[in-house]
């Protein structure tokens, strides 16, 4: 209860500071390239219930036809200012209405997409999922340039699933068992820190 209020209130005090950086950011957006503000996709949430994620779209509308499932450096199908929002993590803003929605937290566990959680070994399927996923978490800062990462990689994809995904997932599940108030304010005043360093 405490967790759910306090996400309330920061999602509510982020939307009020960042609500005009928001729609300036969704103009460009717009304006860059042709095709919706949002990009939506279906992710897992807590106790395995679907839902759609929001971002800022980075990538030309038709994305998902024209290449993989992940995103690996320099994609051609980045706009360009897909590329200054995904290096500054500010498409990740309008999940602050998904955590007022109740589907996401500010701290928790990326959401994955169905195919990979069904990849999960099902007794740290169970405990990821036994809490909200969130818009940051200490994984997500170790992995901040994930796509560079991939990029190196011959079968980026491969590398993902094998390599990326198991360390993401080990993570998120001591998360789940070991998350208080004070580690999330930890993880959110060092996500504050490396949005203001990009």
């Amino acid at each position: 209860m405490a967790k759910r209020l306090f996400d309330l209130v920061v999602a509510l005090g982020g939307l009020l500071v960042f609500g005009l950086p928001m729609l300036c950011i969704a103009l460009w957006v717009r304006l860059d390239s042709p095709g919706p503000v949002f990009f939506r996709q279906q992710r897992v949430g807590r106790r395995g219930q679907l839902f759609l994620i929001h971002k800022f779209r980075t990538m030309v509308a038709d994305a998902p036809a024209l290449g993989p499932a992940v995103t690996v450096g320099a994609d051609p199908r980045i706009t360009r200012a897909g590329a200054w929002l995904r290096q500054s993590k500010l498409d990740e803003l309008p999940q602050l209405l998904d955590v007022l929605a109740g589907h996401m937290s500010i701290v928790g566990p990326r959401p994955e997409v169905p195919q990979y959680v069904a990849l999960y070994p099902a007794a740290l399927r169970e405990q990821v999922l036994s809490v909200r996923p969130g818009i940051t978490d200490p994984v997500s800062l170790h992995f901040a340039d994930e796509g560079a990462l991939l990029a190196r990689a011959t079968d980026p994809e491969r590398e993902y699933r094998e390599v990326v995904l198991p360390a993401k997932l080990r993570a998120a599940a001591v998360y789940a068992a070991e998350a208080t108030l004070w580690s999330d304010l930890v993880v959110i005043g060092r996500t504050l820190k490396l949005l203001v360093s990009r």
